[in-house]
């Protein structure tokens, strides 16, 4: 049975805390696993959660500060420790090319995996599968960070009813899917257009165009909040987001089921960023998420 859901690693910001460790979120797409931001600790996590080194096709770095890059050297000696058989592709800004050479090889290890590196250098599409193509959108962050979004491609839904109108049963189901059209009646006739899921992956960053790029239309969406709305001018500063600006974005992009998470440890009281969320007005679903947390893309509608 296929799975779609976002293991969250780890939550912490720049420090860890007793109970957030850093950052770590594993998207499960059907067979695929896509490691986004494996910051220090994430080895330990993923065994914690559940998830192996098999587990992961693709490792996405939004940027190279420490809590989001740092657990990469330990992930990757996991992957060739335990000798994955299939291709493992890495996405991480260009131009931090020495920071990932650094911690692919920060120690002496035995290489029986060969990882793909796949810099990122400029909006658009990076990667196309039958069931996704990944896009990046450059955030704004006083180094060089992008965002990172999986859209699902169309697909159609059959309408039993309509079907049924113009008698079309059994075989000839399958045979009007595959070739559009079955004498006079055409596909559209009889079936809708069903939306892909999408997933958008939102860290460090002020606000920016990227950001509504990235969450517009998205079933689930990731993103950080590291300040409640009263410490937005250190946000502006240090190039983060506060619970409020997140959940206006996610309202204004249609976004079905936020997720906030990497919060700075001066604060104790999670459920504060859920009443900032809800009171910048977004009315859809809402996690406030902590470790080990599991959260499942919504449903089709």
């Amino acid at each position: 049975m296929s799975v779609r859901e976002l293991v969250v690693l780890g939550t912490a910001s720049q420090v860890p805390t007793r109970h957030r460790n850093h950052n770590g979120y594993l998207l499960r797409w059907d067979g695929e696993g896509i490691l986004f931001d494996p910051g220090e600790g994430t080895q330990r996590q993923m065994l914690r959660a559940g998830v192996a080194a098999h587990d992961l096709n693709r490792i996405c770095v939004t940027h190279f500060h420490g809590d989001h890059s740092l657990g990469l050297a330990g992930v990757i000696q996991r992957i060739n420790l335990d000798r994955v058989p299939h291709e493992i592709t890495a996405h991480y800004p260009r131009s931090g090319q020495h920071f990932f050479d650094r911690l692919r090889y920060a120690t002496a290890y035995r290489e029986t995996v060969g990882i793909t590196e796949s810099p990122v250098s400029e909006d658009g599409a990076i990667a196309a599968t039958p069931a996704y193509t990944l896009e990046t959108h450059k955030l704004s962050h006083p180094v060089e960070s992008y965002g990172y979004r999986l859209t699902e491609p169309d697909g159609r839904r059959m309408l039993p009813d309509r079907l049924a109108a113009h008698g079309i049963k059994g075989p000839d189901v399958g045979r009007i899917q595959r070739e559009g059209t079955l004498g006079d009646v055409t596909l559209d006739d009889v079936s809708e257009v069903r939306r892909g899921q999408r997933f958008a992956f939102i860290m460090d960053t002020r606000l920016c165009e990227g950001v509504e790029v990235l969450a517009e239309g998205c079933d689930l969406l990731a993103i950080e909040s590291t300040f409640l709305d009263e410490d937005e001018q250190l946000a502006v500063d240090y190039g983060h987001l506060t619970a409020g600006q997140a959940a206006r974005v996610a309202q204004e992009a249609g976004v079905r089921h936020l997720v906030l998470t990497h919060f700075s440890q001066r604060y104790s009281e999670p459920d504060e960023f859920e009443r900032q969320a809800r009171a910048a007005g977004f009315e859809g679903e809402l996690t406030v998420a902590h470790d080990l947390l599991r959260v499942p893309v919504p449903k089709r509608r």
